[in-house]
């Protein structure tokens, strides 16, 4: 096989082609993320109970489901999240089960259940799938809360509008209620009872079924849809009627205003009250796609925005897309000229140009390849691919070696080319296959990080496959063509300088050195041996450390704040008050402190966002919760790590 696509170059060329135009075909397709994409494992029950306590959630609610779900197949554990007015299930499922068996199965479970109090309301049963968050929009203005929040709805109409945006979810607001005040003396003075206020709002707000209309040619559902939602609905109510025709409505006798439900639920951008549009994509959508819509959007609005209003992009995740696509690209360059460069000093060009050419072969086909398996390009895949660079480009340096060897030792090119990739093709496979028995097991490991981790082995496995083709199938034929200048006598000036240098470095140095190891095996074994024994010391001394993954900078910090439950508002404001001014000052002195050292007039601080009633460390919610959020300069740009 090797001599045939050796000695025909149309085959050889064919079957590069196709690689290329295979890859050229998948990469625009190749969706962009941040982490792959894991099959859900979780459902989650969310049972209403108006009213409630979390007490009465627990004992009413909690209790029952628990009991009815124990019965369930591929059960792993069940928890619930008692909370005022609510009840949040997480139900978990084994890793080889079928999510939507068990989705079926929870639902007709709960279903079943009769021993609910009446006032719960119907529960909601829904798969846990992972929602990519891209991008969140920040706005403020000086404005009221609630025409904040109706503004930030026009926005969110907007952005949902268009068909590229998947999901678009309002933060900072709680729901409105409807406050309606009477006095004592104007209920006296109408002989009114606030029993007789309630009993008249039922009769005249309500939405209920009434049936069916049948007629000739077709039937019509009846409803009654009375229900009042605004404030002037309210005000229109008539409270009393004469038979004179006269009429006192709710309006007249009350004061009718509106409020948000909990005041907890809000949130400050860099020190404003804030409404925040957490735009989401799905699986089969791209992040930096979403991204490029998100700011065509933002910018069309900041341009009919009403005087004062701001909108900003906060807690962007495609920057760190962005970051290791760059990663990928500048490292890929830098491998490719470093190989040329290298093999430029010892073979032709032509000859060294081949060679490097391994590097995008290889990775054009395993973006095809990624492509048909539905994989994305996200951190996991693209350390794989990182990894795979300096695999690459061994093999193909190890084969064209041995070619300019046997060249050299005067045999004709096509038997220097076969006898050359033939002698080295047993070491290079087996290093394939060490990788393999390495890197594979990460791909059955088990939990959630397992999940994620097996990516990484299947795309450097298939890139390594990818570029054995082309090291004994596509290589020798370009390295039969490119060889006529290595049998030559003539080097250039630049060729015939190194050539001496290199000659002395390894005759005058590494070959007198050769020669002593040789000559004392016992020292030479002792040396390496107590290298062996300092290295394995460093793992028991916590000299070296570990970690099931590398320590990266973030461009965002947190600060996550649990107050004991039962905790004011305004104690909860107080103490992030404390820790905002806290972070102000750091960023005082890290600013000055990156001036000094980088030249630049920038803040380390971009934003700060603080979430009331969210704590992701904690199943609770309440008044006595808030995170904290800052967004940093990006890690490149900032003086200093996080950890300082």
């Amino acid at each position: 096989m090797i001599r045939y696509f050796a000695e025909h170059p149309t085959a050889a060329n064919i079957l590069m082609l196709v690689i290329i135009i295979l890859g050229l075909i998948g990469l625009p397709k190749l969706q962009r993320d941040t982490f792959p994409v894991i099959p859900p494992t979780e459902i989650e029950i969310r049972t209403p109970y108006p009213g409630a306590t979390p007490d009465e959630v627990e004992e009413a609610i909690c209790f029952r489901i628990e009991d009815a779900l124990d019965s369930i197949a591929e059960l792993v554990e069940v928890r619930c999240d008692a909370r005022e007015n609510l009840a949040i299930t997480t139900v978990q499922m084994h890793e080889q089960g079928n999510i939507d068996t068990f989705y079926n199965d929870i639902k007709s479970q709960i279903d079943l259940i009769t021993g609910f109090p009446d006032k719960v309301e119907v529960s909601t049963v829904a798969k846990l799938e992972r929602t990519a968050v891209v991008a969140s929009i920040a706005i403020t203005g000086k404005m009221s809360a609630v025409h904040l929040k109706a503004y930030a709805n026009k926005v969110k109409q907007h952005l949902k509008f268009d068909p590229q945006i998947a999901q678009v979810k309002l933060l900072g607001f709680s729901e409105q209620d409807i406050i309606i005040n009477i006095a004592a003396e104007t209920l006296r003075r109408y002989n009114l009872s606030i029993t007789d206020i309630i009993e008249l709002l039922e009769r005249q707000s309500f939405d209920l079924p009434s049936g069916i209309m049948e007629t000739a040619t077709q039937d019509f559902i009846v409803r009654l849809a009375e229900q009042r939602r605004t404030r002037q609905e309210f005000a229109d109510l008539v409270i009393i009627s004469s038979p004179a025709g006269g009429q006192v409505r709710l309006g007249d006798i009350a004061v009718i205003t509106s409020q948000f439900k909990k005041q907890e639920d809000q949130i400050l951008f860099n020190g404003q009250r804030a409404a925040l549009l957490e735009i989401s994509k799905t699986t089969s959508q791209d992040a930096l796609q979403v991204k490029k819509v998100i700011l065509q959007h933002l910018e069309r609005e900041k341009r009919t925005a009403p005087q004062g209003i701001s909108l900003e992009i906060s807690q962007d995740v495609t920057s760190v897309i962005r970051d290791r696509l760059r990663i990928l690209i500048s490292n890929g360059i830098q491998g490719l000229f470093l190989v040329f460069l290298t093999m430029w000093l010892f073979f032709s060009f032509r000859y060294s140009f081949w060679v490097t050419m391994g590097l995008p072969v290889s990775f054009l086909g395993a973006i095809f390849a990624m492509q048909l398996l539905g994989y994305t390009l996200n951190m996991i895949t693209l350390v794989a691919l990182l990894v795979a660079i300096g695999l690459l480009m061994d093999d193909a340096i190890v084969l064209s070696e041995n070619v300019a060897t046997q060249l050299r030792k005067g045999k004709n090119k096509i038997d220097a080319v076969v006898t050359g990739v033939t002698q080295v093709a047993p070491g290079v496979f087996s290093s394939f296959l060490t990788t393999v028995i390495i890197i594979g097991p990460l791909a059955y490991m088990a939990g959630k990080m397992g999940a994620i981790l097996s990516y990484l082995p299947v795309v450097l496995i298939v890139t390594l496959a990818v570029s054995l083709v082309e090291a004994f199938l596509i290589l020798p034929s370009h390295l039969l063509h490119s060889s006529g200048q290595l049998v030559t006598t003539q080097r250039s000036t630049i060729h015939q300088w190194f050539d001496k240098k290199f000659t002395f470095l390894r005759d005058e140095l590494f070959a007198p050195l050769a020669k002593k190891t040789i000559a004392l095996p016992y020292l030479t074994l002792g040396i390496i041996l107590g290298f062996v024994i300092i290295a394995y010391a460093s793992l028991p001394s916590g000299l070296l450390k570990y970690r099931a993954l590398p320590n990266l900078e973030s461009n965002v910090i947190q600060a996550r704040i649990l107050l004991p439950q039962g905790t004011p508002f305004e104690r909860t404001e107080e103490v992030v008050q404390q820790v905002v001014s806290a972070l102000k000052t750091l960023d005082d002195e890290f600013s000055a402190l990156q001036d000094k050292k980088q030249g630049k007039q920038k803040r380390l601080v971009k934003n700060i966002i603080v979430l009331f009633n969210t704590n992701k460390d904690a199943y609770e919610s309440g008044a006595h919760l808030a995170t904290i959020s800052a967004d940093l300069l990006p890690a490149e740009q900032r003086v200093g790590s996080i950890d300082s």
